[in-house]
């Protein structure tokens, strides 16, 4: 569902509130049902909001592509062995996928790729939330 509520903001000529998202859905999702997940998307910071008169209108806070990024990052971030994660993830790509993530990483720099840097943030997260 999330994924709709997603795809219903991205085609949204502007911000939308939870009543237009949901008649986009065809109005089979109740209105408190919507906005429970643009809520959780909020949370998640898939999404961003402002205030418009008595309710919220809702933004997508990236593109399709930076939100992908996004679940990829908190499916590392939600894992105790990150290196055997990205192991794993690398040993499966695709000999142009290892060469674009390559180039990628070149061009970030030494700075980008540092222990602990956040580059959503651009910090490098406490001792505390690195789980020490």
């Amino acid at each position: 569902m999330e994924a709709q509520v997603l795809a219903a903001l991205h085609h949204a000529p502007g911000p939308a509130t939870a009543a237009w998202v949901q008649e986009r859905l065809g109005g089979d999702l109740a209105y408190t049902t919507v906005m429970t997940i643009l809520s959780r998307l909020h949370a998640k910071q898939a999404v961003t909001r402002e205030r418009a008169g008595r309710a919220y209108a809702w933004t997508p806070a990236a593109d399709e592509a930076g939100l992908a990024a996004l679940r990829m990052r908190r499916v590392l971030d939600g894992e105790p062995d990150r290196d055997a994660v990205l192991t794993s993830f690398v040993s499966t790509l695709s000999a142009h996928d290892e060469q674009l993530l390559r180039s990628l990483l070149a061009a970030a720099g030494p700075a980008r790729r540092s222990p602990g840097h956040h580059p959503a943030t651009g910090h490098r997260p406490s001792d505390e939330a690195r789980g020490g």
